[in-house]
This record gives C-alpha cells, sequence and structure tokens, in this order.
C-alpha cells in the first residue's frame, strides 16, 4: 500500500495506459532519497500488465564506467541487435563488447536505443524503468535522455527516478513526489506498534519522509532512547550505520564487498572476498536484517543508502583492501580500471597506462565523459610529468568531444601550468582554442593556433586551416592571410585558405578562382575535402554546387549515423533551399534540426537556426514571427538577423531604418564577402536610391560588382546589373539583368528585379511592357507568398493600367496542409522508401514515420502509398 501517492500514480497509470494505445511518453520522478521514487516503480511495475519491463538502477561507484547503466538494460535483449541499421547495430555491440569499429558520433547510441525501443515494442507495449538515474554514467544518460526525447508512436513508457540532484533532463515532463501529511505518516506506522508518544516524535522527526518514517519507526521501537542526527538524510544513514555496525566484522567486511562493487555481481564479490577470508555464509546476518537481498548471481541492497552507509562506515585501508581484491578478480578490464584508481593512493606508471587503455576503449565507443575522467585518473598517478601533461591534455580533449567545454578550460589550464615545454603547448593548444571559439573569443582562437604552429611547425597543416577558419568568422583578416601565407611555405597550400586570405584583400578576381579549385577538388574527394568545397561553394555564390554539397552532406550524416553533426549539415542546406525559393522545404530542414539539436544538447545551434526561418518569415512579410526569431539569434549570427530585420523594413517602405541598420550590420572583416556582400548589398542600394543617397551604397556596389564578375555566377550578376539600373537608370543593366535570371536559381531575386524593371518601364510610360514584366514578379512573389512584395507589385500593375489581383488562379497547395515532419515523410515514401528505410534516414522510429503517414493521408486526400506516389510532391 502506498500512502499520499494519488497524483503521482495516476500520472503513472495514464503514461503506461497512453503506452498500450500506441502513445509513447517519458516522465521524471524527481525528490530526496527516501520519498518514495523506488516504490513508485515497483508498483508501476507489478500494474504493467500485458506489458514487457526492461529495468535499471544507478549504481554510485559506475557514475563513471561507460555505458554501465545501458549494458544493465539491454543485455536482455541482445538478441535484438541484428535487425537494427548496421552503423546503430554497431554502436550497440561495441556498448555490450562486442569488437566492432570505434563509434563516430556520440549521439548514434541513443538513436540505436530509440530503434531497438521501437522494435521491441512492435511485440506489444514496453515500459522501461530507471532507478537512481542520478548515478548513470553519462553515456547511458544521454543515450536514454535522447531516445526518450524522440518517442511519439512506439507503445514505449519511460520512467526516470531520480534524486534532487543530477540528471538533468530538459524536455521530460517532471513530477516530485511531496513529503506525507501527518494522517497518511500515522497509516504508514500502524503496523510497528509504536506508542501514540514515540509515533508523534517519529512522524516529526522524519519531516514526512516515508523511508525515515519507516527506518526511525523500528528503531525507535527497538530502542527508545536512540539518539538521530539534524537532517532526515543524516538520520537515515546514521541508522543504517547502526544496524551494520551491529553486525559481525565478516559480515560487515562482506556488505563493503558488495557496496564497492555495486554492479551486485555476486560471483565476483565472492571471489574477491575469499582472499580476505570472507565467505557467502557471511551475508546470512545481513540477510535475515533485510538490509540485502541475494539470489544464485546477485546481490542487492534494500535500499541505496544502506549500500552508501556500509561504504562510508568502513575505514580507508579496508575500502582499498577490498577495491584492489576486487580489480585483482575481475576479468573484465573496464571492471579492473574502475577499481585500480580507488585501490591506488600514490603514482604506479603500470595502473596509469591501464587507466589509458580503459579510457581509449571508452572513446572508442563515444563514451568521452567517461573517458575523460579515466584520463584524469591515469594522470593523477603518473609519475612523469611530461606524461601527466599529455595525459591531461587528452582528458581536455575528450571532455570537449562530450559536450563539457567548460571542464575542457579547466582540463588544459591545469595542464598548461604544469608544463613550460613548447611541444606539451602545442598538443594544448587545440583544445584551448576551440573552448575559445566555442565561448565567442574567435580572434583569440585564431591567433594561439598560429602562435603554436609557428612554435612547433611540425604539427601539420590541419592546425593552420582551422586557424585561418576562425580567424575568418572573427573578422580577423591578418590571420586568415597568415595561415595561407604559412601552408604555401609548407607546400600544403589549400585553395580555399588561400582563396579566402585574397578576399580579405578585396582581390576577388585572385581568391574566386581559387575557391572554384576547392569545389571542384572536393567532389570526389575526403569528407574533409567536401566540407571545404561546401564552404567555398558558399563563398563563391555557386547555388548548384553547394546545394549539390549540402545535400549529399546530409546524406552522409545520415547514413553513417552522424547525429551530431546533421544540424550543422541541415543548417546549410536550408539556407540554400531558401536561396532556392523552397521555403516549406527549408522549413522542414530547420525543423528537424532544431528537434535533433535540443535532443542532443546543443543549445547553440538552437539559436543559430532561428536565422533561416527569420528570412523566409522576413520575405513573407510575418513580422512579428521574424522579430522573435531574430531575438534569440546569438551575436555571431548578427549579420543574418539583421539582412532578416531590413528585408522587413524595406517592404514596407522604412527605407532609413533599412539602410542604417544594414550600414551598422556590415562593419569591417572577411565575413562581409560572405554574408553581406552576396545578400544584402541589393537591399542597400535599393534603401540608399528610394532616399536619394545612393552615394551611400556605392562602395559596397563597388565591391558587389567586383565579386560578381570575378566569380560570373548568373544570378549575382543579374543582381549587380540590377544595382547598377537603380543608381544609373540605364535600360540595358534591367534587361541585362532580367535575362541573366533566366540562367539563375534564386527567385526572389528575379522577381525584384522585374518588379523594379517594371516601375522603370511604367514611369517611361512604357505600360503594355510594364504590365508583362510586372505580372512576371506578381506571380514569383506570390508562388513565394511574399505577401508585400506581392501587394507592391499589384501596386504597380494598377499604376500601369492593370486590375489584376493575382497573377494566375492558384488552388491551395495541398503540401501547406502537412507539418514539416509530414513532409519529408511523405516525400521518402512517395519515392518508394519503407518506414524502416524513412526512419534510419529521420532518425525516427517505423512506427512514428507510420503515424505521420497516418496523419498526412486524409490531407493529402490519399489513402496509400501507392496513391501517394502520384502525386506531386515538389
Amino acid at each position: 500500500m502506498l500512502y499520499g501517492r494519488s497524483t503521482e500514480l495516476a500520472a503513472l497509470d495514464e503514461l503506461t495506459a497512453g503506452a498500450r494505445e500506441g502513445r509513447s511518453g517519458a516522465l521524471v520522478l524527481r525528490g530526496e532519497a527516501g520519498i518514495g521514487k523506488t516504490a513508485l516503480l515497483d508498483r508501476t511495475a507489478q500494474s504493467a500488465s500485458g506489458m514487457r519491463v526492461l529495468r535499471v538502477t544507478g549504481v554510485e561507484p559506475e557514475a563513471d564506467l561507460a555505458f554501465g547503466g545501458l549494458v544493465q538494460l539491454l543485455w536482455p535483449v541482445q538478441d535484438r541487435l541484428d535487425g537494427l541499421p548496421e552503423p546503430q547495430a554497431d554502436a550497440l555491440r561495441a556498448v555490450l563488447g562486442a569488437t566492432r569499429p570505434p563509434t563516430r558520433d556520440r549521439f548514434l547510441t541513443g538513436l540505436a536505443v530509440l530503434t531497438l525501443l521501437a522494435d521491441l515494442a512492435e511485440q506489444g507495449p514496453l515500459l522501461c524503468l530507471v532507478d537512481d538515474a542520478q548515478w548513470l554514467d553519462q553515456a547511458t544518460s544521454d543515450a536514454l535522455l535522447f531516445a526518450a526525447r524522440r518517442l511519439a508512436a512506439e507503445q514505449v513508457a519511460m520512467v526516470f527516478a531520480t534524486r534532487d540532484e543530477g540528471f538533468a533532463a530538459p524536455g521530460l515532463t517532471e513530477l516530485r513526489p511531496s513529503r506525507l501529511d501527518t494522517g497518511d505518516a500515522v497509516s504508514l506506522l500502524a503496523d510497528l506498534g509504536l506508542p501514540p508518544a514515540l509515533r508523534d516524535q517519529v512522524i516529526a522527526e522524519s519531516a514526512g519522509n516515508p523511508l525515515a518514517l519507516i527506518e526511525f519507526g523500528a528503531a525507535r521501537r527497538d530502542d527508545p532512547g536512540s539518539f538521530t542526527p539534524v537532517t532526515v538524510a543524516d538520520r537515515v544513514l546514521s541508522s543504517y550505520r547502526t544496524q551494520i555496525a551491529a553486525l559481525p566484522e565478516k559480515t560487515r567486511l562482506a556488505l563493503l564487498f558488495a557496496a564497492a562493487e555495486g554492479r551486485g555481481d555476486l560471483p565476483l564479490q565472492m571471489k574477491a572476498a575469499r582472499t580476505l577470508g570472507v565467505g557467502l555464509e557471511d551475508l546470512e546476518d545481513a540477510e535475515r536484517a533485510g538490509l540485502i537481498q541475494v539470489t544464485e548471481s546477485t546481490v542487492v541492497f534494500r535500499h541505496p543508502l544502506i549500500g552508501t552507509a556500509a561504504y562510508q562506515g568502513a575505514v580507508l585501508a579496508r575500502r582499498i583492501a577490498v577495491h584492489q581484491a576486487l580489480a585483482d578478480a575481475a576479468d573484465d578490464p573496464d571492471c579492473r580500471a574502475r577499481h585500480l584508481p580507488l585501490a591506488t593512493t600514490s603514482p604506479d606508471d603500470e595502473v596509469a597506462s591501464e587507466l589509458v587503455a580503459a579510457a581509449e576503449r571508452a572513446a572508442d565507443r563515444s563514451a568521452y565523459a567517461a573517458a575523460s575522467l579515466l584520463h584524469q585518473q591515469a594522470a593523477r598517478l603518473t609519475p612523469d610529468r611530461r606524461a601527466q601533461v599529455r595525459r591531461l591534455t587528452d582528458a581536455a580533449t575528450c571532455a570537449l568531444n562530450a559536450g563539457h567545454a567548460g571542464q575542457a578550460r579547466d582540463l588544459a589550464e591545469q595542464a598548461e601550468r604544469s608544463s613550460p615545454e613548447p611541444e606539451d603547448l602545442a598538443r594544448l593548444a587545440p583544445v584551448r582554442a576551440a573552448v575559445m571559439f566555442e565561448s565567442g573569443e574567435r580572434r583569440e582562437a585564431a591567433r594561439l593556433l598560429l602562435r603554436t604552429h609557428a612554435a612547433g611547425p611540425g604539427l601539420g597543416p590541419a592546425i593552420l586551416r582551422t586557424g585561418a577558419t576562425y580567424g575568418w568568422f572573427a573578422g580577423d583578416a591578418d590571420s586568415v592571410r597568415e595561415a595561407a601565407e604559412r601552408l604555401a611555405s609548407l607546400g600544403e597550400a589549400d585553395p580555399m585558405v588561400e582563396g579566402m586570405a585574397h578576399l580579405v584583400d578585396d582581390d576577388y578576381a585572385r581568391g574566386l578562382p581559387l575557391l572554384e579549385r576547392a569545389v571542384a577538388a572536393g567532389q570526389d574527394g575526403s569528407d574533409a575535402a567536401r566540407t571545404r568545397a561546401l564552404h567555398s561553394a558558399i563563398l563563391l555564390g555557386d547555388d548548384a554546387a553547394a546545394m549539390e554539397l549540402a545535400a549529399a552532406e546530409v546524406a552522409r550524416c545520415r547514413a553513417q549515423g552522424l547525429i551530431g553533426a546533421l544540424p550543422q549539415a541541415l543548417h546549410l542546406l536550408a539556407e540554400r533551399q531558401v536561396l532556392a525559393g523552397a521555403h516549406r522545404d527549408a522549413e522542414a530542414s530547420v525543423a528537424e534540426a532544431v528537434e535533433i539539436a535540443r535532443d542532443t544538447g546543443l543549445r547553440e545551434r538552437v539559436a543559430w537556426l532561428g536565422g533561416v526561418p527569420a528570412r523566409i518569415a522576413a520575405i513573407e512579410g510575418d513580422e512579428r514571427r521574424c522579430r522573435d526569431l531574430v531575438r534569440d539569434v546569438p551575436d555571431v549570427g548578427r549579420v543574418a538577423g539583421e539582412s532578416a530585420l531590413s528585408l522587413l523594413e524595406l517592404a514596407r517602405g522604412d527605407y532609413e531604418a533599412a539602410l542604417g541598420r544594414l550600414e551598422t550590420a556590415a562593419g569591417p572583416g572577411p565575413q562581409r564577402h560572405m554574408a553581406m556582400a552576396m545578400a544584402t548589398v541589393a537591399d542597400q542600394v535599393e534603401a540608399a536610391v528610394r532616399l536619394g543617397q545612393s552615394g551611400r551604397a556605392e562602395r559596397p556596389m563597388r565591391a558587389f560588382e567586383a565579386w560578381a564578375r570575378a566569380g560570373r555566377q548568373p544570378w549575382a550578376l543579374a543582381v549587380a546589373h540590377r544595382c547598377r539600373a537603380l543608381v544609373d537608370g540605364r535600360e540595358e543593366d534591367y534587361r541585362e539583368a532580367v535575362r541573366l535570371h533566366g540562367q539563375g536559381r534564386r527567385p526572389f531575386e528575379r522577381a525584384r528585379t522585374a518588379l523594379l524593371y517594371g516601375e522603370w518601364l511604367r514611369r517611361a510610360r512604357r505600360r503594355s511592357e510594364a504590365r508583362d514584366t510586372l505580372r512576371s514578379a506578381l506571380e514569383d512573389f506570390e508562388g513565394l507568398r511574399a505577401v508585400p512584395w506581392a501587394e507592391r507589385a499589384r501596386a504597380e500593375l494598377r499604376a500601369a493600367g492593370d486590375a489584376t489581383t493575382s497573377a494566375k488562379a492558384t488552388a491551395e497547395n495541398v503540401l501547406d496542409r502537412l507539418t514539416p515532419q509530414e513532409l519529408q515523410v511523405v516525400r521518402l515514401a512517395a519515392d518508394g522508401n519503407s518506414s524502416r528505410e524513412i526512419a534510419a534516414q529521420l532518425f525516427l522510429s517505423r512506427r512514428t514515420v507510420e503515424h505521420h503517414l497516418y496523419k498526412a493521408y486524409p490531407k493529402l486526400g490519399v489513402g496509400s502509398r501507392r496513391e501517394l506516389a502520384r502525386l506531386n510532391l515538389v
């Protein structure tokens, strides 16, 4: 009987009922030790009739053992791994100890867990219970939380029980069990036979904590004069220590083995315990006292605090001896590595080497947090100072890979203080620079890498390429030039870096051909070369190559399960889709990227992504949405935000505001070549001309014209001619712009050119030609839902003597009825992909894919995949 838990039980019953009905969900029970979380999990498991139950309990000694919790959870279902997509299956085989290639993405394991749980639920609803989640290793926590956040229609319910501290689970519903009121406390104590005076005292001392009520009640019943400390947690621990202290010495030692081992592995405990003269029979008194439960293969403490009391109550020498015995008895090298640091109090290079090997195994499984801790432990036990610094550096690198930038910084600084040697500082530099860059110190990051390379040129070209990239984003022209010069001096000239160096000097004629070489070289090159090719194509304004390369990068991330890298790839693809006028596709890409970034804790990327829908909102005239999205864009994305806002202002005729905003946002530095010259110079020119102050845009316009001529991209040449036509009023520039737009890929720019040319023709009293040109503009604007621009085109048409309110009769696009994720799913289904194939590509479960299809069919007026394939879904 659970007292005072009606709210919690109702929520848990609703969760499991939803899973039975095909609605997945996750819930976090958070509260202090003894509040009754485990009892709620027990009751949920007992009442989950018809559901398969998987259960795992976090163990404090295993909090830093890579994937220790996930092994416990998935061990009973490892036979199902063969049914997973190969990269996911390999990730889980690595977790479970099979010999497999290293896992490249730390989030792939979470995706594999999601797929495995969904597959298990195909046979019936599934309940996953996680107790003491605050003691799960981070790799396990990350994987389970990723799966929990992406549950939808898989018939899976997940419940996490955790203490107040630790196990942050943003995005999941949390429930905090309350303390018991007096009535429920009296009911709970009714069977203990306490006199009223003692009962009231126990209720007061327990402060409504159920475990404290039980333990204090039993203690006071047996010893009415017993003393208890002040806090509830200390009182409970004191009660357990008192019980343990009354046991025989060998029983206390057997409990210490159980507490130190932590996983409940009885054979291992007994193998180790025999070296100190302890046997299975020594557990009997503790078992009779109800402190532990013993089976043929396991020892489980009735409550985790009992294990804490057994461990903390032992003297240090005993704990060291027990950990050494467990390390010697362990067959698993990772288990041995967990106990060795706790058994070693002075530097020991052999032990340190074993810890390094364990760290490397953890990193191969993408358990970077565990690998970082193992490297730190190895450093502590390393007698040689230089080797110690190397291990601290490796610890910092792993911390950074785990997403712990602050910890990486601290470890790097600790290593730096330990050694002034140039070689050691050089190995540290990439970590320190990466942390600086992520923290906004971009110029400093670039300069650090260049200084490091100057001190140790044997470091190779990669550090210079990174330094150039950091310098570019920091607006540090000197760093970009210096990196290019050094690469050339090493015989490693990089066309992308060299091209960027010319761009910062406004030498487009030399810089853009080099970027063209980088694009060509990357088409069939390595992953790194293709990445450089993509960014080079963006700098060139080569929309066709950039779209192709961005789509290929997204496909690569999907195929290889690189879920951590996918949001950035989708971001780049979405930007290209906006330029191509594919707004709904861009919104689908961004929606998926945002969801994955949130599920993987990439909060900075979520904010960055807002710039894409902000641009769409600006084009479509949705001012409120645009301003809301821009508000969250980080400082480094300020140009994108200001560009969107200025476009809004330009559309509604607030030219002074638009021009002032763009002039302020442009500023000095190479970023202007990538963002401002390609996206907003045309806006500057139009605003300046409308104000009668074309001179304010003359300098950026000349730079843009030079860039367009050097790059030879049709859309850019068209925009350059349009800008010149606005300033000089020559029709031949308008005509050439219209001609070139016929070869380009940017419908919004094409429509703007047609609108401005139509205005020019009307003012020249060539009204018939003006009407034809303006109708073309209106058709493009309506296709883009560019409401304020379409209104301008209509107004010009009326002034030209055409009362047309629409370029053509337009029916509702049925694709607009779909959510972004439904749009992705139906397109993949229409191309013939199975639900499982779609799930693997979109990092969803098969059942969730079918749930989206089920909702999309009636919106599209179809009833099957065969009918879906007949629709135009472009």
